[in-house]
């Protein structure tokens, strides 16, 4: 069987799920935004890797996410994050860009896994390397913890970015999310060109903005 799927939670994260070959975590931070690309990161782990802060991006306070993603990439034996834009993301859906961001953070990679940890319960195979998908895996293997860490902070620097450009989206805070503030600025504003217009975020009479 090519891929299993786990949902077990456990009181600390693994480092690895066998030693037999090398494991790269990956995951992805952007899915369900209504701007903004989606990313990816791959992330091959030392067997003596620690950190107590590192867990689920989502559990984990900004600034310590900061503080997580030098670590990682100073620590890692191998990593890379990988991103596909809006554009891509209404061409061929959000399962589909999120897929292919992971396999593109995988191509980055340098040292070649021989086991792929998926966060979520659903891939598309990467050539003849298996994989395992890991339902909140972000929460049980640290690699994929890791992968979390660095997509969602390399996103985040981006939607910053972008918030120069138009900051009547909050993205400095909101980071491109469906919350109240950004939902009032679209009704107010409409969309911008990097919304995802596959979405059907707001009704069809709304000015888009270019």
């Amino acid at each position: 069987m090519h891929s299993l799927i786990l949902g077990k939670d456990f009181s600390m994260l693994k480092i690895q799920h066998q030693k037999k070959r090398k494991e790269a975590g990956c995951d992805e931070a952007g899915r369900g935004c209504y701007a903004g690309p989606v990313f990816a990161a791959a992330v091959i782990l030392p067997e003596d890797f620690y950190h107590p802060l590192l867990n689920d991006s989502k559990q984990v306070k900004e600034s310590n996410r900061e503080l997580l993603r030098d670590f990682i990439e100073k620590n890692a034996v191998d990593f890379a994050v990988a991103s596909l834009n809006h554009e891509e993301i209404d061409q061929i859906n959000i399962l589909n860009a999120s897929f292919k961001a992971m396999h593109l953070a995988i191509d980055q990679l340098k040292t070649k896994p021989g086991l792929l940890l998926i966060d979520g319960n659903r891939f598309k195979p990467y050539g003849q390397i298996p994989h395992l998908c890991v339902v909140k895996g972000d929460g049980i293997y640290a690699s994929i913890a890791a992968a979390s860490i660095l997509a969602k902070t390399h996103r985040d620097a981006y939607m910053k970015k972008l918030h120069l450009q138009f900051p009547q989206y909050k993205w400095d805070s909101n980071k491109g999310y469906g919350t109240a503030d950004h939902r009032k600025a679209i009704a107010e504003f409409g969309l911008c060109e990097y919304h995802r217009k596959s979405f059907n975020i707001v009704p069809a009479q709304l000015r888009i903005f270019n």
